[in-house]
């Protein structure tokens, strides 16, 4: 049996051309990554999810925390949300959810999502999600439970996507800063990246990923899956925990 691989990821990991999938379906790059090592992923992901969302998920998922006995590697897909402009304070967007009467919520959630982009232009791309001294910081507190969980467990990640998405104004000013943070801690703590721009950067930005802007069609979906088993193989080769 092959090597099995436990992604954290955000919605770059299960979103399609047209969509949101299931994450069994075997175009998405965990599997296509697991496939060519001759083994199988299991993801937790969200949708937004930032490097804050996979530390809450080590600490609060009970599913993870039985998968993690029995994974050969494990790939921190993140990083990419935490960049994205945040006109608004994360506990004030991701609160619009809550306010009730119903009516009420969608009048509100309408009207931000309206305003996001023309706000992201003016202020720049800032704030971010999440500032990348922040990413760096649940990154790293991450991988330090998972060594001393697993101190033989080799972990992955990579660094932060690129976008063209009109819901941010096309803005995306946060990005260089926090890539050149993260690849200073992948490379003082041995965790290997792997450089997202470089790999799919041309396919998000001339249009032939998601329409959204964001998200990847399958090629880019196949381009990373394929990249990423090249990156995990020879840490892979000689080893499965099964």
């Amino acid at each position: 049996m092959g090597p099995r691989l436990l992604v954290f990821g955000d919605s770059l990991s299960f979103h399609g051309p047209e969509g949101p999938c299931a994450a069994d379906e075997p175009r998405l790059w965990p599997n296509v990554a697991a496939r060519a090592l001759g083994g199988t992923a299991d993801l937790v992901a969200g949708i937004g999810w930032t490097a804050r969302d996979v530390w809450w998920s080590l600490t609060g998922d009970p599913r993870v925390w039985a998968d993690l006995h029995h994974v050969d590697a494990v790939v921190l897909a993140i990083g990419s949300m935490d960049t994205l402009p945040s006109p608004l304070p994360t506990y004030l967007r991701t609160g619009l959810r809550y306010l009730r009467p119903d009516p009420v919520r969608r009048v509100v959630r309408k009207a931000y999502l309206a305003a996001q982009p023309r706000l992201s232009v003016a202020f720049r791309g800032r704030p971010a999600v999440l500032p990348a001294k922040l990413t760096v910081q649940y990154l790293d507190t991450a991988v330090g439970a998972l060594r001393v969980l697993r101190p033989e467990l080799p972990i992955f990640g990579w660094l932060p996507s690129v976008h063209r998405a009109a819901a941010y104004g096309g803005v995306h000013t946060a990005r260089p800063a926090a890539a050149a943070a993260m690849a200073a801690w992948s490379s003082r703590v041995g965790v290997p990246l792997l450089d997202l721009e470089a790999v799919v950067g041309e396919h998000v930005l001339s249009g032939a990923g998601n329409p959204d802007g964001m998200h990847w069609g399958w090629s880019g979906h196949a381009a990373v899956g394929e990249a990423m088993s090249v990156l995990l193989a020879p840490a892979l080769a000689p080893r499965h925990v099964g």
